[in-house]
């Protein structure tokens, strides 16, 4: 069974976050499903789901230094982070 992945957080910008690609190049590999959600009524909270097919290169792609030049880029709010898994 491939763990079920959901992330919170806030953005300065949703549809700059939106329009980000690096995401889908950064853990394109490493997990499938990648699905974006956003909070109605244009607050900056975003989410994210994900199907983890590689547990061990997913949690290496979430901790190089690609990831945070990512995250950056696409104006995510790092201090927001949530990170929830299945259990």
């Amino acid at each position: 069974m491939m763990p079920k992945f959901i992330a919170t957080h806030e953005v300065d910008d949703v549809a700059h976050w939106l329009a980000s690609t690096k995401l889908e190049e950064i853990f394109g590999n490493v997990a499938k499903n990648i699905t974006r959600f956003v909070e109605p009524g244009g607050a900056n909270r975003v989410a994210l789901y994900a199907d983890v097919t590689d547990m061990e290169a997913f949690d290496a792609a979430n901790k190089s230094d690609a990831n945070a030049a990512a995250m950056k880029e696409a104006g995510v709010r790092p201090d927001t982070l949530v990170v929830y898994m299945e259990s």
